[in-house]
Order: C-alpha cells, then sequence, then structure tokens
C-alpha cells in the first residue's frame, strides 16, 4: 500500500489512530462537495467515495434521478464505497439490499452525522474521497468519518440536528460555523477549512480567524433580512415575500424563520424559484402536497410559476398533526 493509502486509513480503528489525523490533516481523504441537483463527474472523484448528506433527485423538482443521481451512481460503479443520507425519496427501497446505502428520512433522523457511526466506517473501510453537502451537516459528517465515526467534540451531533431542523439550541461552534457557511456557501475552500478545523481538534487560530471573518459577512447581511421581513405578506395559512427586491445580500433562512412568526407556511420568492417552508416539527410534507418525490419534507424550492398552486394547495389541505419530537437522535426516540 502505498504512504498515501495508509494515512487515508486513519481515523478507522482506534483513539491513537483519530489523533495522528488530528495531527496530520494534509494526508486526509480529498474532500468535494455537492448537491441532489448538482453532482460532478465521477471521473473526477479519486478512488473509493463516500457519499455523505446528499439526497437523491427528485423528478417533481425538475432534475429526474435517472439523469441525474442515477447517471452519476453509473459513472461511479464499483468505486462507490457507500452513501449516506437522511432525506425522504421514493427510490430509496430500490436500494434496500445494497448494503453501500444507508438510507433513512428527515424523521428517522435530522440530521446526517448521528447516521456515521464507527461501526459503518469500520464495515466500509479505506476511502479515497468525500463527497459531502455544502452545509454544516454535510461537513459534520464528512469530520466525523476521517474520525472514524467519533464526533470532533461532545454534543457535535445534536449541534448538527438543531442546525438542519432549526430546533433546539445550537452550541457555539455550531453557531459560529453555521453563520460561516451561509455568508460564502460557494466558498469550497473555506468548506475544507472547517472540516480541518473540527478535525484537528478545533486547535488552529488561523482556521477559527477566517471562519470568524466568513461569520461577520453573515451579521452584516442581518440588515436586509430584517427588512425584507417587514414585507411579508398574508393569505392564509401562508406568509409570502418576494426577495427580488433586496438591496443587498439576506439570509434566506433567517427569512424564511421570520415569515413562519407570521403564518404557518413561510414563502420566499427570488430569481425564478420560490422556497416554500414551515417548522421542522409542523407535520407539513410539501415533498407530498407538491408531487415532487423526493427532499425534506418541510422545505423545498420550486419554480415561481407554481405559486399560486402551490399557495391554494395549502390553504386547502387538511391541517397537519404536529409532530412533538422528528428526526430525534435514536437514543432520545
Amino acid at each position: 500500500m502505498s504512504a498515501g493509502g495508509a494515512a487515508r486509513r486513519v481515523g478507522y480503528d482506534d483513539g491513537v489512530a483519530i489523533a495522528k489525523a488530528k495531527d496530520r490533516p494534509r494526508d486526509l481523504p480529498e474532500l468535494a462537495f455537492a448537491s441532489p441537483r448538482n453532482l460532478p463527474d465521477p471521473a473526477g472523484l479519486k478512488g473509493r467515495v463516500v457519499v455523505l448528506d446528499i439526497a437523491f433527485a427528485a423528478d417533481g423538482m425538475g432534475t429526474p434521478f435517472e439523469e441525474v443521481t442515477g447517471k452519476f451512481l453509473s459513472g461511479l460503479g464499483d468505486r462507490l464505497a457507500a452513501w449516506v443520507d437522511h432525506h425522504d425519496h421514493d427510490l430509496h427501497a430500490r436500494y434496500a439490499g445494497d448494503p453501500r446505502f444507508v438510507l433513512a428520512t428527515k424523521a428517522q433522523h435530522g440530521a446526517c452525522p448521528e447516521m456515521v457511526t464507527p461501526e459503518l466506517v469500520h464495515r466500509t473501510g479505506p476511502v479515497d474521497t468525500i463527497l459531502t453537502h455544502v452545509d454544516l451537516d454535510g461537513l459534520y459528517a464528512a469530520a466525523k468519518w476521517i474520525l472514524g465515526g467519533h464526533q470532533p467534540y461532545d454534543g457535535a451531533d445534536d449541534d448538527a440536528r438543531a442546525v438542519d431542523t432549526r430546533t433546539g439550541e445550537v452550541g457555539k461552534q455550531a453557531h459560529l460555523i453555521d453563520r460561516a457557511l451561509r455568508a460564502r456557501f460557494r466558498d469550497d475552500a473555506l468548506k475544507r477549512r472547517v472540516v480541518r478545523w473540527l478535525v484537528g481538534g478545533m486547535s488552529d487560530s488561523e482556521h477559527r480567524k477566517v471562519i470568524e471573518e466568513a461569520a461577520a459577512v453573515f451579521d452584516a447581511m442581518a440588515g436586509e433580512t430584517r427588512r425584507l421581513a417587514t414585507r411579508y405578506r398574508i393569505d392564509g395559512r401562508v406568509a409570502y415575500v418576494d426577495a427580488g427586491t433586496a438591496s443587498g445580500r439576506y439570509d434566506k433562512t433567517e427569512l424564511l424563520l421570520a415569515g413562519q412568526k407570521l403564518a404557518a407556511v413561510s414563502i420566499v420568492r427570488d430569481s425564478g424559484m420560490i422556497t416554500v417552508a414551515a417548522g421542522f416539527d409542523s407535520g407539513w410534507n410539501f415533498v407530498t402536497l407538491c408531487g415532487l418525490g423526493g427532499g425534506m419534507p418541510t422545505r423545498v424550492s420550486l419554480a415561481e410559476a407554481r405559486l399560486p398552486e402551490v399557495v391554494a394547495a395549502i390553504n386547502g389541505a387538511p391541517l397537519p398533526t404536529p409532530n412533538p419530537n422528528p428526526g430525534a437522535a435514536p437514543d432520545a426516540m
């Protein structure tokens, strides 16, 4: 085995290996980032690949499974080491017999890192590339995989779940990272820095400085987000705002949460799309209501042409039964 191959075994066996991973971040598996509708060319991914926190593409969202996820899987072939995800999708059952696929719904697991266990990492074996989602949930899952299925710090799984579901208390480290990522969501260098910082025990002061600078950009966006929030209008169960009038950068998640203080469901329009969201524990399932086939039940994005149809469907649907404890960690259920 090459020296690089040996290094990539770091984090799979015991505490000593985990310590070595923290001491030598340059030896980590290669990191790549993607979203369900924008997957990379498999030929550009090195060696065995583990995919974390990336949902299957859904036909109802304009990205047919066979043309996106299916094509990617065919191109990757036997190099797929594991696919771990917690987003609802009609085609999960197709892969139930393949042990490489560890798939759940959002109700079963509110975040992906809690699905990354020492047993799973050990069973999967060494990987050369980690392809993960672009948000905090995905980066925490990547860091945990590198550390052999162990949390980068106590409470990291809880933090990832709180951030991804927007429920519960979020710790200081996750609050900082979440703000930084939301301010510079296209910055892959920042994402790699976050993973290295987590794997290194958050001891690198230079990593922390860059992350704090990005978080400060997010804080500067807060004023425009608050201004847009004053422009919501109510239509039955829906609070709607057109963010196309924004005079500067804003944070869509915070804007959606502001709308949910006014109505059961919030909708933000921007750049030809609408984002529909409700509280994680609300019981709303927009995947089913809008006939999408897959995704996060309480937050979906659609073409803006569907706005009248979606508002009518929400206002005409039976009121959902709230789920008091969705996506809780298995030991909390």
